[in-house]
């Protein structure tokens, strides 16, 4: 996002942002029920890019890739500990699972992925709420 938002429009994007994280969480469970596990694997990133992306705007920082989100999490947030390394490592594990799952071949997520990492994400995102005062 390029242009400058006045406080009431960036208060907005950053909840709209945030609701998304939790509507894309949901969207998991339906999708793991019918074990659509890549599909929910990729729903799993994005809602923990939507929250990201939500702290980020509150932030003033701006990226225009996925890779710059991951980037300035770290650098920001992980690195400065206003974020656990778990965290870090949860977001970054699932960029590379929904980036291998896009766009290579043979690539098969299972329940056990999906069960393993739906718990990190809604304390990922719970973590960015509570950074953000917004849990």
């Amino acid at each position: 996002m390029k242009e400058t938002l006045d406080e009431q429009s960036r208060e907005a994007l950053i909840q709209y942002r945030l609701d998304r994280a939790d509507e894309t969480l949901n969207e998991v469970e339906i999708l793991a029920k019918e074990a659509h596990f890549n599909a929910a694997a990729n729903r799993l990133y994005y809602a923990c890019y939507y929250a990201v992306s939500a702290l980020l705007v509150a932030n003033g920082l701006n990226t225009q890739s996925h890779a710059g989100a991951k980037t300035l999490l770290g650098l920001h947030f992980v690195s400065k500990g206003l974020l656990s390394n778990e965290y870090g490592k949860t977001f970054s594990r699932l960029f590379e699972i929904r980036h291998s799952g896009d766009y290579d071949d043979f690539v098969y997520c299972d329940k056990e992925m999906i069960d393993e990492y739906t718990p990190k994400v809604e304390d990922f995102i719970h973590a960015i709420k509570t950074l953000l005062g917004k849990s």
